[in-house]
């Protein structure tokens, strides 16, 4: 929905209406290059997010108030409002990818929304809408490895590299491979280790990852068991005691 406002209604069409839905107000003048770019970009973004947010229009000529009281020194100025207060903004004409963006900070993209469910069929269609989505793509990749499918995981996940997550699933994918033909002891601890990850016993799962390290000579296979132990850090947090203690361990096996 777009609609124009004024100073008399402003109160009631963004403020109030933020604590509803978000309201991400454009303002702009007749005289302004820039604002002819960015407002029908903008109307277009907000437009595919059928009714999950509104676009309002502030002529800040018209306007000069209350364009002040924002601080309005510059324009296009867009400023996005949620329970009734500023939530986001920015200043100059952007292109439609970073709309995409600014918006995706506000309220859930269509990929976003399918990216949190846990079916393969959404998190496909997830993917079909972003290829980027690191999300989508990780929760696919895991259900891709529990089904054993470990090439199709990897080339999935090994279009996001520098996401932690990823690249220790697809650490994990190449581990795995290795396992068919591996018949010591190490195969089994790490069939648990992955195991107990996808039940959600971190710890058990670290514990095991950190037996498999101590007993592991091979650089490159070491560098994937961090790899695997790096994505449960993230997953845990960076400041959880778990992560720490095992970060702590895991360097001092490496070293």
């Amino acid at each position: 929905m777009v609609f124009d406002v004024t100073e008399q209604d402003f109160m009631d069409r963004v403020v109030e209406r933020s604590r509803e839905i978000p309201v991400v107000v454009d303002f702009w003048a007749e005289w302004c290059g820039p604002c002819r770019t960015l407002g029908p970009a903008l109307e277009a973004a907000v437009a595919k997010r059928e009714g999950e947010i509104e676009l309002a229009k502030l002529d800040t000529d018209a306007n000069q108030s209350l364009a002040a009281s924002f601080q309005i020194r510059g324009i296009p100025a867009v400023k996005a409002f949620k329970d009734g207060k500023v939530v986001a903004e920015f200043t100059g004409a952007i292109p439609p990818a970073q709309i995409e963006e600014f918006l995706n900070g506000i309220v859930s993209s269509p990929a976003d929304k399918l990216a949190a469910a846990d079916d393969e069929e959404s998190l496909r269609k997830a993917l079909e809408l972003d290829a980027g989505n690191a999300a989508a793509a990780r929760k696919l990749g895991r259900l891709l490895l529990e089904r054993g499918d470990t090439d199709q995981a990897l080339e999935l996940l090994d279009r996001f590299p520098g996401d932690f997550e990823a690249e220790g699933l697809a650490a994990r994918a190449r581990l795995l491979a290795d396992i068919g033909e591996d018949r010591t002891d190490g195969a089994g601890k790490l069939n648990l280790a992955f195991a107990a990850w996808d039940a959600g016993e971190l710890e058990d799962a670290l514990e095991a990852l950190q037996t498999v390290v101590g007993e592991t000579h091979d650089p490159e296979r070491r560098d994937l068991l961090r790899r695997v132990m790096v994505a449960i850090f993230t997953e845990l947090g960076a400041d959880h005691p778990l992560a720490r203690e095992h970060r702590r361990r895991l360097a001092a096996a490496l070293t």
